[in-house]
Order: structure tokens, then C-alpha cells, then sequence
């Protein structure tokens, strides 16, 4: 409230509390004798300043009147009632005045309606303005047309965004009607708007009010439900819009209006993740921390997740220098940084005395190992760089946590792992049997956790099917009936930080992916988001599979069963026997495949070591042809096929 405002409500308190006790003794008396004006002129003088006083300490004159709610009218009711109870305690000193205490009874009441009126008053008017005809005239003239807006869902979402549109006159919006399946609320009046059908007639309501937007506020809405509303929205050719779901809105991240275009996250809306905020916090908070990876998408995700929880250090490891630069700017300008030392550390996870030093000065207390190649094509036609990075890297760094004795080692893993048709999850399904062998007789947690694709990840098929659209098409998929399980970034990162939490040893805990996905129904919602028609502006267009591609991943071998953990999204697969010794020897026949370059070789050490793995390959490194010569499949033909 500003001081010009501040005074004319002061000048309106002094008014009316004076009104309220002449008319208080004039109700009670039926007329204004001597005596009663002589109590006036003694009493008056003296209590207006108590009762201006009793208001500014309840802070009447600091409450935004605009938004004039439930606990104003409390503040007025308490600023009154204590007002006028120090007024009741004066008549001890009037013994010849009888019958006071009903005046002020009277006069409390009367104060009561008066000074509670004049703060409800505006919002009242505002309210009237709102919803009459004049609002458009009186917001908008001279501005143009504004916009129609049908808001889909008559619940809390709904309701917020309605409410704030309507405080905000200035805004270029009426909503002229409102969306809801539940056939309770057909016909209910919310803020001034009706309830005009359902969901299933939304293109036809949406002509019919002329609507120029229409606006999704359901945040508790499945990815099946909101896909589902989508398609109607795209039926009546009208621009929509939605609130963050309700994983953003548990996360504290809705502001008012904070509305954005329908993402492809949106249609694949998962109920939020439950995450015991203690648990972690009992095992990260003034730890050092080194995350390997930490400029890739999972890694850097999970230095934003760990940040809050304030650990001592956190240590940022990567190859690559500019990813790592990128995450080291941005943490630094994180409102959660805290207390918490950032190190970016550049260096290769295949250089193991490196590592080895890296571990010694630093000792790290927890690391969260996302360092890996995951590109599946590029590792069918490198297989050797898969065997260094993800199997020989990652058996540097537990190598180094448990000479270091780190407490807790957290590898991501991959569906891929679970009979592997592919070198890249060939190589992560090693790399977890070097956890589980290191895990039994070191003092350090090793666990692994295994997951299947996600969102938006650097490669991964969304980003490239945006730029496919960008360029104008074709979008390119390898088979209409190829499906995948898909979960966020951040999700994925919460729940891998929460698996780590329950880490005894040796566990390899699988993430619930939920309900799998059609790469080309993914494409076709991709197509529509953009404002496009599938076929006539993008074309899709089927490449066929890739060598060791699947057409869908598992999360488990046959040999491993589930149990469940305290968080109903994590997993603990059934534990598998591995040989050590055998195993060491078996790696070592890997690595020097790998080291001479003989991609013969790597897969047969790859399938000694995981007998599942079935490389369904076309395409295999000769050793005898020069690199540059080989190619991968074209518009679904091979242009080179080796045998060997």
C-alpha cells in the first residue's frame, strides 16, 4: 500500500471509528444527551490514537487490498475486537455512565462491519469489473482485440490460472468458458466463468466461443490423458497451451501464468517420483563428491540434484573441456551452491595412474560413475573404443575407489546390458560384472543402476527428431514397430542419487520406466507440437534396423528376479554369481583385442564373457580395410557388408 493510500485509509479509520461509537450510543439511547457527548469528548481524544495504533500493529495498512483474502479479515477482526476491548475497560472509570458495555458491544460490531468493508470493498469492485462486459472495454481500449481463452480443467489448476487472470485486468485475455469431465461440475459457475462441457466436445466448444487459445490446467493429468486431450486441442486447429506438470509443481517451480506450449515431456507424464529428501541428505551432505561424466546430460543432472544437499566438495570429472566448463558456469551461479568447493577436474577415465593420483589426493567419499561411450551405432563401428572406455575406464575408477576406500561407488548402467545385441551394451553388462566381483571383498558400496532412454539426452532420438523437423524432414526411424521406455533426465537422476542411499553391495538396481513408448508415435506427437501434419508437411520415413538394434529393451536377464525397495520406482535385481578370477582373464583377452584393434576378437571376448550377448551384426570390422571405407545402412541398404 502506498503512503498516499496509507493516509486516506488512516483518514477513513478515524471516521469510522468515531461514527461507530456516536452511532453505538445513539442505537442504545435512542439520542445524544450531555453526558454522552462529554464521554465522547473524553474518550475520543484519547482512544482513536489507541485504535490507529491497534490497526498498524495488525499490519492494516501494509496488506495489499487488490488480493484482500481470508487471513485480512481475520487480521481486521482482531485489530477491532482488541480495539474495542480496551474501550470496554474504560467505563470502570465512568460509574455514573450505566449500561455502557452494551454500547460497546454495538460499536464493536458497527466498527467491525465498516472497517472490514472498506478493505473488502476494492476486491469486491474489481470482481464486479471482471466479470462484466465492461472489462474488455475498459483494459483493452485502444489495444485491439484481445484474446479468448478456454481453459481445460475445473479443478485447482484451473481455478489458479482463471483466478489470475481475473486479478490482472491489464492482461490481453477473457476466458470465456471453462472444460471439465466430471459431470458434477457441468454448469457451475467458477470466478464468473462457466462450466461449459466436456473434453470430448472441446473442438466444437472451442468454434463455438470463438476461442483464440486454449489453455491445459491439469498438472495431475498421465501422459495418456494429456495426449489424449492434445489430439482433441489439434482437431480444432486452436493454439494451446499447459501448466508444468505435478512433478514441477512438488519441486516449488509454478509461478502465477507460468504457462508454456506442450513439450513432448508432457505427453509422457509420469506420476512424480517419490524421493526421501533424509536419506540422501544423510549420506551426501559434507561429503566430497566426484561425479565422472559430469558434462553429459545424466552427470551434469546429477551434480544439479547433489548440490542442494551441500556436500564439502564436488568434484566435476569429464574428457571433454567446454562440457565441463559449461557445468562448472553454471553451478557457479546456482542459488543451491552453498558452502560447496566446485573442482573441474579434465582427464580421461582410460588413464589409470592418472585416476589412481586423482582418488589419492582427493578422496573422494561418493562417486557417481556416468562416464561411458552410449552411442549405439558408433560403437558397433568402433567396438575397441567401447572396450576402453566403458569396460577398461570403468575398471580404473573402482579400482581407484577401493584402493581409496570410497564409501559408496553408484555406476549408471543401461537396458542395453540385459542380453546384449550391441558392444555398447556388451560393454556396460561387463562393466557391471566388475562391480559385483570388486563389491564382494572390498569395504567400498558398489552398485549399479540400470535404466532405459532419456529424454532429451545429447544424441538421443528427440533432439535429433527436432532438428529432422527444423530442416523440414524426413524423420527418420528404423522401424514402425521399434518401442522404448523413456524417463527424464532429472528424474532419472533423482532416483539414481535415491539408489545409492540403499546400496549394501554388489546390487544392480533397475529404475520402473513405466509404460514403453512407439518411436513413431513419438515422432507423429513431435510433428503435431510443432504445428505440422504427419505426411503432408513431414514426412516419416523407415530406415531399417541398425546393426544390433532391437526392436525393444528389457530390464532383466531371465536369470534375475525384482524385489522391491522403500521407494517404489527403484529395484534390486536377483544377485548374479560371477568368478573373479575367471572373469580378470577374460577381460584381459578383451583389452588386448581391444588394444590391437581387432573387432573379431573384442566380440568373440565379449561373448566368452556374456555368453547372452547375440551380436546380430552386419557389419563387423575387417581388420584388413582402412576405417574411412566403412559406412552404416542408407535408406535401409547396406552399403557395405564385411563378414568376419
Amino acid at each position: 500500500m502506498t503512503p498516499i493510500r496509507k493516509l486516506i485509509f488512516i483518514l477513513a479509520d478515524v471516521i469510522t471509528i468515531s461514527f461507530s461509537l456516536i452511532a453505538a450510543i445513539w442505537l442504545k439511547f435512542d439520542k445524544l444527551e450531555l453526558q454522552h457527548i462529554q464521554y465522547l469528548l473524553f474518550i475520543m481524544p484519547v482512544m482513536i490514537p489507541v485504535g490507529l495504533i491497534s490497526f498498524w500493529a495488525m499490519g492494516l495498512y501494509n496488506r495489499t487490498l487488490r488480493f484482500t483474502s481470508l487471513p485480512d479479515m481475520v487480521a481486521v477482526f482482531t485489530a477491532v475486537t482488541g480495539y474495542s476491548t480496551l474501550k470496554l475497560a474504560t467505563i470502570y472509570f465512568l460509574e455514573s455512565f450505566p449500561s455502557l458495555s452494551a454500547v460497546f458491544i454495538i460499536d464493536w460490531m458497527i466498527s467491525l462491519i465498516l472497517v472490514g468493508s472498506s478493505r473488502i470493498a476494492p476486491r469486491v469492485l474489481l470482481n464486479i469489473i471482471e466479470i462484466s462486459p465492461l472489462r474488455g472495454w475498459l483494459s483493452h481500449r485502444g489495444q485491439g482485440k484481445y484474446k479468448r481463452v478456454l481453459i481445460v480443467g475445473a479443478g485447482q489448476g484451473g481455478e489458479s490460472i482463471l483466478r489470475e487472470i481475473k486479478r490482472n485486468i491489464n492482461l490481453p485475455i477473457d476466458v470465456v468458458g471453462l472444460i471439465d469431465d466430471n459431470p458434477k461440475k457441468l454448469g457451475q459457475i467458477i470466478h464468473g466463468v462457466k462450466v461449459v462441457g466436456s473434453t470430448e466436445k472441446l473442438a466444437e466448444i472451442a468454434e463455438k466461443l470463438l476461442a483464440d487459445e486454449i489453455i491445459v490446467a491439469i498438472p495431475s493429468a498421465s501422459g495418456t490423458e494429456l495426449r489424449r486431450i492434445v489430439k482433441l486441442c489439434q482437431t480444432s486447429s486452436v493454439r494451446f497451451k499447459t501448466l508444468p506438470g505435478l512433478q514441477d509443481l512438488i519441486g516449488g517451480k509454478l509461478v502465477s501464468l507460468q504457462l508454456r506450449d506442450i513439450a513432448i515431456e508432457d505427453l509422457l507424464r509420469r506420476p512424480p517420483s517419490e524421493i526421501n529428501l533424509a536419506e540422501i541428505a544423510a549420506y551426501v551432505t559434507g561429503k566430497t563428491v566426484l561425479v565422472s561424466g559430469a558434462g553429459g546430460s545424466i552427470g551434469s543432472e546429477i551434480c544439479r540434484q547433489i548440490l542442494p544437499f551441500q556436500p564439502a566438495k564436488l568434484l566435476l570429472l569429464g574428457h571433454g573441456e567446454n562440457s565441463i566448463f559449461k557445468t562448472h558456469q553454471e553451478l557457479l551461479g546456482s542459488p543451491n551452491l552453498g558452502n560447496t568447493a566446485l573442482i573441474p577436474i579434465i582427464t580421461d577415465i582410460q588413464d589409470r595412474e592418472k585416476i589412481g593420483h586423482l582418488f589419492a589426493g582427493h578422496r573422494p567419499d561418493i562417486v557417481f560413475h556416468a562416464a561411458a561411450h552410449k552411442h549405439v551405432p558408433l560403437m558397433e563401428l568402433n567396438p575397441e573404443e567401447a572396450v576402453k572406455n566403458n569396460v577398461l575406464g570403468t575398471r580404473n575408477l573402482v579400482d581407484a575407489a577401493h584402493t581409496a576406500e570410497v564409501e559408496r561407488f553408484v555406476m549408471i548402467s543401461t537396458d542395453k546390458a540385459v542380453n546384449p545385441t550391441t558392444v555398447m551394451g556388451a560393454s556396460k553388462r561387463v562393466a557391471e560384472k566388475i562391480l559385483k566381483c570388486y563389491a564382494r571383498r572390498s569395504a567400498t558400496r558398489f552398485v549399479a543402476v540400470r535404466f532405459g532412454n532419456v529424454l532429451g539426452s545429447r544424441g538421443s532420438v528427440i533432439p535429433m527428431f527436432k532438428q529432422q523437423i527444423e530442416a523440414g524432414g524426413p524423420i527418420t526411424i528404423t522401424h514402425p514397430k521399434m518401442i522404448r521406455y523413456f524417463m527424464t533426465i532429472p528424474e532419472a537422476s533423482k532416483l539414481v542419487i535415491q539408489a545409492g542411499s540403499y546400496g549394501k553391495g554388489g546390487e544392480v538396481f533397475i529404475l520402473d520406466m513405466g509404460e514403453p513408448v512407439r518411436i513413431v508415435d513419438l515422432a507423429e506427437d513431435l510433428i503435431r507440437l510443432a504445428g505440422l501434419e504427419v505426411g503432408r508437411d513431414i514426412e516419416i520415413k523407415y530406415t531399417g534396423i541398425r546393426p544390433g538394434e532391437k526392436l525393444y529393451e528389457e530390464l532383466l536377464t531371465a536369470s534375475e528376479g525384482i524385489t522391491a525397495t522403500r521407494n517404489s520406482k527403484i529395484f534390486v535385481a536377483r544377485p548374479e554369481e560371477v568368478n573373479e578370477t575367471e572373469l580378470m582373464a577374460q577381460v584381459e583377452k578383451l583389452e588386448q583385442a581391444a588394444r590391437m584393434g581387432k573387432p573379431r576378437n573384442i566380440i568373440r571376448a565379449f561373448q566368452d564373457i556374456v555368453p547372452s550377448f547375440a551380436p546380430n551384426r552386419d557389419m563387423i570390422h575387417n581388420e584388413k580395410m582402412p576405417r574411412e571405407n566403412h559406412q552404416t545402412k542408407l535408406d535401409g541398404k547396406p552399403k557395405l557388408r564385411v563378414v568376419g
